[in-house]
């Protein structure tokens, strides 16, 4: 199968989310992704329930790739690297700024040895710039980006998001940062060196939050589930089998939405006419939603919206996303016989080339499981020099 990435050689030295995303992109795409890993593994591996090998989040990111192990404060660790790095085409780590180059295989050095390399370091900050030394995980940039103020209830204290969203934001970054370095190279035949930084990935989503205070001088309060004052009714109401989200982007959302509510004389009421109106009213709003809502389950809810054109969602947990008729429907999502963990539910790439078929699930492979294909199979070493190179602990 020829899948656009077909020819192109990355060395991941992605680890827990944010590298190993960008990475996952690119293998499901077609490239040769070569995950290198410390002995021992990298650290999403290390969070096993008892018994197994390998955890959900690293099966779903790390499908698809070779693995092998490389230490890289040996000198043959580095040696092994340098003669890897001549035959690829990319390389990515999200270690802590700065890290490769003390170890001695930065940038600076890998570009002399392979000038058409693209070389990402994805970090949380960035390689530059005051904060650049900051140890930096999801939920520190949640707080330092602006997210965690945005988020929560009114009067309450912020709230982190429930799900890694700076993590991914950078990862997605990341992949975007290499595929343009790789379409440059096309016509320069030069790599070049590129970054992503979570934070600065996590500043566009706050678009909301900005508009507001640019329209307002005031720094906008946490709303919850509402419409932060500017859109009614939005948010979270209830049904007789858990919640539904409900967003009237225009006033022909509310209007039919009072036919389905059996609330036609309200569209007589003018101060209800526009979004500006019904956000003064908000509470008036979401109660008489409420009382509509309350009276139905969330498959009924779901298919009057759908046959109205209506906005809205039944709040789904992960064991009803995980078996979702319409991602399984399209492959999105697909059952796989993972060697460790059993049968599961991966995801393939949300990245749709229409014409080429995706690319078949391989599940994510042991620590090491590759060293003996990539060291003696690409790279060319004898079995006798893969024995030495275990022995004095270089993989």
């Amino acid at each position: 199968m020829t899948m656009p990435l077909t020819g192109i050689t990355v060395l991941d030295f992605g680890q827990i989310y944010q590298g190993s995303y960008a990475t996952l992109l690119m293998a499901k795409a077609g490239a040769d992704v070569i995950k290198i890993e410390p002995p021992g593994g990298e650290p999403l591996r290390r969070r096993v329930a008892p018994g197994r090998k390998t955890t959900m989040p690293f099966a779903m990111l790390n499908a698809n790739k070779r693995a092998v192990t490389l230490n890289l404060k040996t000198e043959k660790g580095k040696a092994l690297l340098f003669e890897m790095v001549k035959r690829a085409d990319v390389l990515l780590e999200n270690f802590a700024p700065g890290a490769m180059d003390k170890l001695g295989v930065g940038w600076s050095v890998l570009h002399d040895i392979n000038p058409r390399l693209i070389y990402c370091t994805a970090s949380g900050y960035g390689i530059s710039g005051p904060r650049s030394g900051d140890l930096a995980m999801d939920l520190v940039v949640q707080a330092s980006s602006g997210l965690m103020s945005v988020t929560g209830e009114a009067g309450g204290p912020p709230m982190r998001a429930g799900v890694t969203v700076a993590d991914f934001s950078g990862g997605i970054h990341a992949y975007g940062a290499i595929m343009t370095a790789l379409f440059e190279r096309e016509r320069s035949g030069e790599g070049r060196l590129v970054e992503t930084a979570m934070l600065e990935a996590m500043y566009f989503p706050l678009a909301g939050p900005i508009d507001s205070y640019t329209r307002r001088g005031t720094v906008p309060e946490r709303s919850g589930n509402g419409g932060n004052g500017s859109i009614a009714p939005y948010g979270v109401f209830p049904v007789k089998d858990g919640y539904v989200a409900i967003h009237t982007g225009t006033d022909g959302h509310w209007l039919k939405l009072l036919d389905v509510m059996g609330r036609g004389e309200m569209k007589d009421d003018p101060g209800l006419a526009t979004m500006h109106g019904r956000a003064q009213r908000e509470q008036e709003v979401s109660d008489m939603v409420s009382a509509w809502t309350a009276g139905l389950t969330k498959a009924e809810a779901e298919a009057i919206a759908r046959a109205n054109k209506i906005p809205l969602s039944a709040v789904r947990d992960v064991a009803e996303v995980m078996m979702c008729e319409h991602m399984h429907g399209r492959g999105t999502l697909e059952w796989v016989d993972h060697p460790d963990l059993g049968r599961v539910v991966l995801p393939n790439s949300p990245l749709r080339l229409h014409g080429l078929e995706t690319a078949p699930p391989v599940p994510s492979a042991l620590v090491g499981a590759h060293n003996d294909e990539v060291y003696g199979g690409w790279l060319g070493l004898s079995a006798a020099e893969l024995e030495t190179l275990r022995a004095e602990k270089a993989i």
